[in-house]
């Protein structure tokens, strides 16, 4: 009798910690996105005046990806990136591998937002037909793949999507020998040749959005 009932204080106790543990956790990853919130909002909408964009809802794995890499050098240390040249010193306040961990999981908590655009939409029709390249590694509705390490491209604005596409084909991203995935992309977006091209991609990946962002939108 007094061994079960040791084992039954002890299990309540574990839970008890447990739980405990979990809030610690959320309070913690919460309390590091403090630092993010000037650019990318309290609620990961982004910024369009800060070049920010919505990281709300992004997968946990591809936020921890991106952080590595502003981190070690293999994204935003190029001159003409001043978006990911200002990034890459807030990514370097995540003391340690933890820190990454928590603040990623955080963001991926946060609920999705509509997009914020800002460019004078492209052709979805002439998009679909430009974007089929891309389909093998973020899928046909744009929502990523992890097995590819592609991310979901559906919930980021057109000006961003652009704006990333032209850092590719101009090497300012995927250039970096430690940028393994960026470096697909690059050649990828070689295939989008212009300009009017890109914004009518991001106008087809406008089309991608679930359903109940179009909704709130």
């Amino acid at each position: 009798m007094g061994c079960s009932r040791f084992l039954a204080g002890a299990l309540v106790l574990w839970a008890s910690l447990g739980c405990r543990g979990a809030e610690s956790r959320e309070e913690r990853g919460a309390e590091l996105y403090g630092y993010c919130e000037q650019c990318h909002g309290a609620s990961g909408e982004g910024n369009f005046e800060f070049r920010a964009p919505a990281i709300a809802g992004l997968p946990q794995w591809y936020v921890e990806a991106q952080l590595e890499k502003f981190r070690i050098g293999a994204r935003g240390d190029h001159p003409d990136d001043v978006d990911g040249l200002r990034m890459r010193p807030m990514s370097r306040t995540l003391a340690t591998r933890l820190e990454v961990e928590l603040v990623s999981e955080h963001v991926a908590s946060l609920p999705p937002v509509a997009p914020d655009n800002h460019l004078e939409p492209g052709d979805a029709e002439v998009g679909r037909q430009l974007f089929t390249p891309c389909v093998q590694c973020h899928g046909e509705d744009a929502g990523g793949k992890r097995e590819q390490n592609a991310p979901p491209l559906r919930g980021h604005a057109d000006w961003y999507i652009v704006a990333q596409l032209e850092k590719f084909k101009a090497g300012v991203r995927g250039t970096d020998p430690l940028d393994a995935t960026g470096s697909q992309m690059r050649a990828m977006s070689m295939t989008i040749a212009t300009e009017q091209a890109m914004r009518d991609v991001a106008a087809y990946i406008q089309t991608r959005q679930p359903a109940r962002e179009q909704e709130s939108e």
